[in-house]
C-alpha cells in the first residue's frame, strides 16, 4: 500500500534548479534511505514534503490525501487549509539540528504540540511523553532543558517529539550529521529499533553502512534527480549507473 507517491517533483531556488524531476513511492512499512552529495536535493525533497517549501511543479499525494498537484497548462494547486493540516499531521520530520525550544523542559517540548495540535489533555500529553522517554532512554531527563543535555540526548527527545504526533511516516533530515562520532551509534539504534517495529520512514543520510543495513530500498540522487534507486543489497554491491558507483567508492 503506497503511503506516499511523488510525481515529477521541481523546485529551484533563484533560477537555480534543486528538484529537477522526482517521482517515487513510500509503501507503508517501508523504509527508505536517500543517499547522494551534499547539493543533491535531498534535503530540499523532505522540505517540500513537509510543506516547509512550495514546490515549482508536480504532485505530492499522502495517505491518500493529495497535497499538491499540476494541471495541463502547468498551473500548480494546493489543496485548502484542511487537507493540509490532516496532510501535515501525516508526516513527522526530525531535523539534523534538533530545533528544541530552548526555554521549555523536556517534557514540555514532547507534550506542547500533542496539546495545541492533537489538543490532547495535558494529563493524556505527559502519559504519552513519558512512556516515549522511557522507551528512548531518557526517563530521567524530563525535567532538564536542551542545554542540559547531550546532543545525542537532544536528537532523541527530538525523535519523541515527532513520534509523540503519531504521524504515519517519520522523515530524518541527517540525524547524526550534527553529533560527535561517539553519539551517532545511540541515534543509529533508535532508528533501527523503530524499523523493527515497522514505522514507516524516510532517511536522508551520509551514513553508508547505516543505509545499507536498515533500508528496504534505497534511492541515489545527484544533481536534483534520482539517477539510480533498488533494494539495498543491489545498490551498495552491483550499482549500475557510473555516477553511483563513483559516489560509493569514496565509502568503501
Amino acid at each position: 500500500m503506497s503511503i506516499i507517491t511523488v510525481k515529477d517533483l521541481k523546485k529551484g531556488f533563484d533560477g537555480l534548479g534543486v528538484l529537477k524531476g522526482i517521482s517515487f513511492t513510500l509503501n507503508k512499512g517501508e523504509v527508505l534511505s536517500i543517499i547522494g552529495p551534499s547539493g543533491s536535493g535531498k534535503s530540499t525533497l523532505l522540505r517540500c514534503l513537509n510543506q516547509l517549501e512550495n514546490v515549482d511543479s508536480g504532485s505530492i499525494t499522502i495517505c491518500s490525501d493529495v497535497m499538491v498537484q499540476t494541471d495541463e497548462k502547468g498551473l500548480v494547486s494546493y489543496s485548502d487549509k484542511k487537507i493540509l493540516q490532516t496532510v501535515r499531521l501525516h508526516l513527522g520530520l526530525v531535523f539534523q539540528n534538533f530545533n528544541l525550544f530552548p526555554h521549555m523542559n523536556v517534557l514540555r517540548n514532547i507534550t506542547e504540540a500533542q496539546m495545541h495540535v492533537l489538543k490532547t489533555s495535558k494529563e493524556e500529553a505527559e502519559k504519552n511523553a513519558r512512556r516515549l522517554l522511557n522507551k528512548l532512554g531518557l526517563s530521567d531527563k524530563e525535567k532538564a532543558y536542551p542545554c542540559q543535555l547531550s546532543g545525542g540526548q537532544q536528537q532523541r527527545v527530538s525523535i519523541a517529539r515527532a513520534l509523540a504526533l503519531n504521524p504515519e511516516v517519520l522523515c530524518f533530515d541527517e540525524p547524526t550529521s550534527a553529533l560527535d562520532p561517539e553519539l551517532t551509534g545511540e541515534i543509529l539504534r533508535v532508528i533501527k529499533d523503530l524499523a523493527k517495529e515497522k514505522m514507516t520512514m524516510i532517511v536522508v543520510t551520509h551514513e553508508m553502512a547505516f543505509a545499507r543495513d536498515i533500508s528496504d530500498r534505497v534511492i541515489f540522487m545527484d544533481d536534483g534527480l534520482i539517477v539510480e534507486e533498488g533494494k539495498p543489497e543491489e545498490l551498495f554491491n552491483n550499482p549500475k549507473n557510473v555516477r553511483t558507483q563513483k559516489f560509493l567508492q569514496r565509502y568503501e
